[in-house]
């Protein structure tokens, strides 16, 4: 059994991009951004690549390797409407591993330093008593509701932003569980999850065209690096 398994689950269609893991993004297709930064973290065994776009994968190059394993995703969980959970189910079912690691192609600016730190300070909360982690982005600012009441401060009171109680979102980039973690909720937070706060460079999610602009621009001027392709 593995110590630590990737998982990222990839379809070839894309509703609001259209066959956006297979578009150039900073010079090579988005989806080897994150599974370049995958295979640049050591202490990472194996990445599995779940899928309905085998052969799309083999054309740019990406195969079952040493420490890549490309599945087939079955038929039932094809479509746009499957529950992520429900992908995820599957590989857990078929790859053993004491430690999953769950990020998206669409993610293209996580860095493997920052995927290495999540996965350490997973190991560290498991000692705390935590069961999960997942990534999060710091959030300080003023809400209010539709009808246009504040949530989260009085607007007779104005303070900073800054000295505002912190709010975090959930921003999709890593997910880190155990098999036993997932099995209890059949989900990949459990029932006591660990926030890892994420730099905000780094917390770009790729679903729309402006998205992909915005991220581009961003990537280009941080001059990202993927780490290197198996």
């Amino acid at each position: 059994m593995h110590q630590v398994v990737a998982l990222v689950p990839m379809k070839a269609h894309s509703e609001r991009v259209p066959g956006k893991n297979f578009r150039t993004f900073c010079g090579k297709p988005l989806f080897r951004w994150i599974v370049d930064a995958l295979l640049s973290v050591d202490i990472i065994d194996q990445v599995v690549i779940n899928t309905d776009a085998r052969d799309l994968l083999r054309e740019h190059g990406l195969v079952t390797g040493e420490r890549i394993l490309v599945r087939d995703r079955p038929t039932e969980l094809c479509g746009d409407s499957v529950s992520m959970n429900a992908v995820l189910a599957d590989d857990i079912e078929h790859v053993a591993a004491e430690t999953y690691v769950m990020t998206h192609t669409t993610n293209p600016l996580l860095q493997a330093g920052t995927i290495e730190t999540g996965i350490r300070e997973y190991r560290e909360s498991i000692q705390a008593g935590f069961d999960s982690l997942f990534s999060v982005t710091r959030v300080q600012t003023r809400f209010y509701q539709a009808d246009g009441s504040p949530i989260n401060h009085d607007p007779d009171n104005l303070v900073r932003t800054q000295d505002l109680e912190p709010w975090f979102e959930e921003d999709s980039n890593l997910y880190v569980f155990s098999g036993a973690s997932f099995r209890a909720t059949a989900a990949r937070i459990g029932r006591r999850p660990a926030l890892f706060e994420v730099p905000h460079s780094e917390t770009m999610d790729i679903d729309t065209e402006e998205d992909w602009n915005v991220a581009e621009a961003v990537g280009s001027h941080l001059n990202v690096d993927g780490g290197v392709s198996e």
